[in-house]
């Protein structure tokens, strides 16, 4: 397909049409729709607007390789590929100036995890020449002939500079790990120069308009937020625990370095969005929501200020809290132009006249468009997804209940296109996680997958979920197997009362933390579901405490005691491997060798637990899959192995 085409998008005079011809029922949409991959992702326009670079998917001996590609805007055509080497791939990109960006390299281990930065940055020109390997723990060769010194550390890009500088994050491995630090880098000949360090582990920093550092953030030793802010009299930085700034989340600085934006919470509750004085302390309200934490906030061009924000909880819905800015009426505008979907402001070129967009929506991956403010019209670049048609995908409803306890929960519910009045089977389908990570409105494969195999889906999240503030994130520590599971039961029994489903052919589905989910769910409500499914799972509690990431790493350890606890009793009492007895539905295990987030003996020691207790699963390990099955192969052979399991057990 044509990588770009243009399309005439006025702001005004959009419209659709719709036929009434009646067709006889489509076929069933195919598998090899919901596990292909996006093609393109992470767009990034040029500071001039004349260019944007993207990561592009494209196949090569039978796995997914993601390249980087720069394209000519003027002439619709790519002006340079680049890809690197095996199993390293481009995640995030910076421009420094408008022919020379810096790229930071990821791993991608599996479906389920995010690609993890590998602590690595490269920069070269847009046409892919002059590249320069700027921070990593590999031996290279410069250009020039001269040999880099591994870094021992770890690094992330903080934020652009001037003439073709950065500014870089670092950690450290070894003697000083528990220090982070800020560089200056020249992007074209490598040099660093140190700006700012503190003596905590894995934070960040932010600078001012001016290059100064103002504030460091993240989490201390025993994984609580902690921020300090700069003394520039005492030439130290300054904690802020315990003081009317500490419990902010600083996200910007405003042009004239007066005001800070900010996340702040009150009493552990949602996170609001504030515009706080650095002089007076004066805040300034800019968005809060009841029940949901600010987290979808949409930014001006530069020195890109927030001028609208708001919560995902739900569908996400804005705030103009600075409605008379060009870029608010903007984003207004354009939203209008797309009434069922959510338009993101991806980046602005630097005079503000040429902007990068996204539309996205439940039933559709979205797609990523190019406005000229001067023609007023906007431009197709590419869809995300080429091969999913919306017009056949479900909506994904968001809906809310009471707990058993009295607390609200939120959570999602996509039923079948077409359920001719009948009520369809069910599958509760818990998220991942399981802290700090919640279900939210979009495009979900694994629902839209389901709802087109005929099936309710319910997503509920459950106390411990992100999204809600602190406080709810909280309530689901050292209850994964409580009252966690309680808020799922609860959700379905909910649903059920409703009528809107089949009470007599339901199936718990996770994956990660959701496949234990799914095991104790179904543990704690025996005769409630026919079956269950856990995918790259986590089985027993105690085995966590195992792991090599949980033994060498002081805050994963604490973070760890925290949310689960250590008491031998209580982790027995809430792990699947130890009450297999109880589970007396057909339960599908699948696992990847290659899993390191859950490591394949969680997976071995449930089946094992299992045929002890007389009721064999359904086993799925594939060799060389990590985190979730990376391949298109082995993703569809999961989700083929998923269809025969459901139809069988959830049948009529």
């Amino acid at each position: 397909m044509s990588p770009l085409r243009r399309v005439a998008l006025a702001i005004v005079g959009l419209a659709s049409c719709a036929g009434a011809t009646v067709h006889a029922a489509p076929p069933q949409v195919p598998i090899r729709a919901f596990v292909l991959r996006p093609q393109f992702s992470n767009p990034s326009l040029s500071p001039d607007g004349a260019h944007l670079v993207v990561t592009r998917l494209i196949q090569q001996d039978g796995r997914d390789v993601k390249v980087m590609v720069v394209y000519d805007l003027a002439q619709m055509k790519v002006l340079s590929t680049v890809r690197l080497p095996v199993f390293d791939e481009p995640e995030n990109y910076y421009w420094v100036t408008p022919q020379r960006l810096t790229v930071e390299i990821a791993h991608e281990t599996g479906s389920l995890d995010a690609p993890q930065l590998t602590g690595e940055i490269l920069a070269m020109d847009l046409d892919g020449s002059h590249q320069e390997y700027l921070y990593g723990y590999k031996e290279v060769t410069r250009r020039g002939g001269r040999v880099m010194t591994p870094d021992k550390g770890w690094a992330w890009v903080n934020s652009i500079g001037s003439g073709g500088h950065l500014l870089l994050t670092e950690n450290l491995w070894g003697v000083k790990e528990n220090n982070s630090q800020l560089y200056d880098v020249d992007s074209s000949a490598a040099h660093r120069r140190l700006v700012a360090e503190i003596a905590m582990k894995d934070f960040d920093f932010l600078v001012q308009c001016d290059g100064k550092p103002r504030f460091a953030f993240g989490t201390d030793k025993d994984a609580e937020p902690a921020v300090f802010e700069y003394d520039d009299d005492r030439r130290e930085w300054r904690d802020l625990r315990g003081t009317a700034r500490g419990d902010m989340a600083p996200l910007a600085m405003s042009p004239d370095n007066r005001d800070v934006f900010a996340r702040v919470s009150t009493k552990r509750g949602p996170s609001s969005l504030v515009k706080l004085g650095m002089a007076s302390g004066e805040r300034t309200t800019l968005a809060e929501d009841p029940v949901g934490t600010i987290d979808a906030i949409e930014y001006g061009p530069f020195p890109e200020t927030p001028f609208a924000a708001g919560t995902s909880v739900g569908r996400p819905k804005l705030t103009y809290f600075d409605a008379q800015r060009p870029e608010a009426r903007l984003h207004q505008l354009l939203s209008a132009q797309f009434p069922e979907s959510y338009v993101h402001f991806i980046n602005f070129s630097r005079d503000g006249g040429k902007l990068l967009f996204s539309v996205a929506s439940d039933r559709d991956p979205g797609a990523f468009y190019l406005f000229d403010r001067v023609t007023n019209k906007a431009m197709l670049l590419f869809p995300v997804s080429p091969w999913v048609d919306p017009s056949r995908m479900a909506e994904r409803r968001p809906i809310r209940f009471t707990a058993s306890d009295g607390l609200e929960i939120h959570g999602y519910l996509t039923l079948p296109p077409d359920t001719a009045g009948t009520k369809p089977p069910l599958v509760l389908l818990p998220h991942g996680g399981p802290h700090g990570v919640a279900d939210a409105w979009g495009f979900d494969s694994d629902a839209q997958f389901l709802a087109s195999r005929g099936y309710a889906v319910l997503q509920v999240n459950y106390r411990g979920s992100g999204g809600r503030g602190r406080g709810f994130q909280i309530a689901g520590y050292r209850l994964w197997g409580g009252r966690v599971q309680d808020d799922l039961i609860d959700g379905v029994r909910w649903l059920v009362a409703q009528g809107t489903v089949d009470a007599t052919r339901m199936c718990a589905f996770g994956a990660s933390f959701g496949a234990y989910a799914a095991m104790m769910t179904t543990i704690r409500s025996p005769g409630l579901f026919k079956c269950a499914v856990g995918y790259s799972g986590l089985y027993d509690l105690a085995q966590m405490y195992d792991e090599d990431r949980t033994v060498v790493n002081e805050k994963s350890f604490n973070y760890l005691v925290k949310v689960v606890g250590q008491d031998p009793i209580e982790l027995a009492n809430n792990s699947p491997t130890r009450l297999a007895d109880k589970l007396t539905v057909p339960v599908l295990l699948a696992h990847g060798s290659k899993d390191t987030r859950t490591p394949p003996l969680q997976a071995k020691t449930m089946r094992e637990a299992l045929i002890k207790a007389g009721r064999p699963p359904e086993w799925m390990f594939v060799d060389g899959e990590g985190h979730g099955f990376y391949s298109e192969q082995s993703r569809t052979a999961f989700y083929e192995k998923l269809e025969a399991f459901l139809a069988k057990h959830l049948a009529k």
